[in-house]
């Protein structure tokens, strides 16, 4: 049983035009798992999707982003709760917009959301989380995801904006690299 526990409740939701405000993330992930064309170890990315607790499909960490808290406390407070993972938020990505299907209350009756999602680079993986014994986690590739993504809205936010902000990341790094070295190197993305 973990130690830590959820938050629950309303009390504390924030709202922006009738749409209630979730914070999420993108937990990701290098594994040196592929070997690349020259025999060197390739960096292949995964991301942590988790089971929904209403329906098939998976999801990325998200929830109610609260009064007491920035919403990129509000992403990692998430990431803790329904994915046992702590990291480091690497980047926003975006906003994203869509209609709940369950989470409809007196300030947004429609069930309107808008989510903020940032890239979260894992650094614990936790044994014990506070929903561990509702949700599962699992590592995935990143074409393993775009097809488990149970929300459109959460795979437009893998594709259009971790993807995107991912190779733009590993151009920029690799431009770093070659001012450092002197040498250019090849920028692996890991989406093969």
């Amino acid at each position: 049983m973990s130690e830590l526990v959820a938050r629950t409740g309303r009390h504390q939701q924030r709202y922006e035009a009738g749409r209630r405000l979730v914070a999420g993330c993108i937990p990701y992930k290098y594994t040196a798992s592929c070997v690349d064309v020259d025999g060197s170890p390739k960096k292949v990315v995964q991301v942590l999707m988790i089971s929904s607790t209403s329906g098939p499909g998976l999801l990325f960490p998200k929830g109610g982003w609260e009064n007491d808290e920035t919403v990129e406390e509000a992403a990692l407070r998430e990431a803790l709760e329904e994915a046992g993972v702590r990291g480091d938020i690497m980047q926003f990505i975006g906003y994203y917009h869509f209609k709940s299907k369950t989470l409809k209350d007196e300030f947004s009756p429609e069930g309107l959301c808008k989510a903020a999602m940032y890239a979260l680079l894992v650094k614990e993986e936790l044994d014990s989380w506070p929903e561990q014994s509702t949700r599962q986690r699992s590592w995935l590739t990143i074409p393993e995801a775009v097809k488990s993504c149970r929300h459109p809205w959460m795979r437009e936010a893998l594709e259009e904006g971790f993807l995107k902000w991912h190779a733009d990341h590993m151009i920029t790094t690799s431009e770093s690299e070659e001012n450092r070295t002197g040498h250019l190197m090849q920028p692996r993305n890991g989406f093969d």
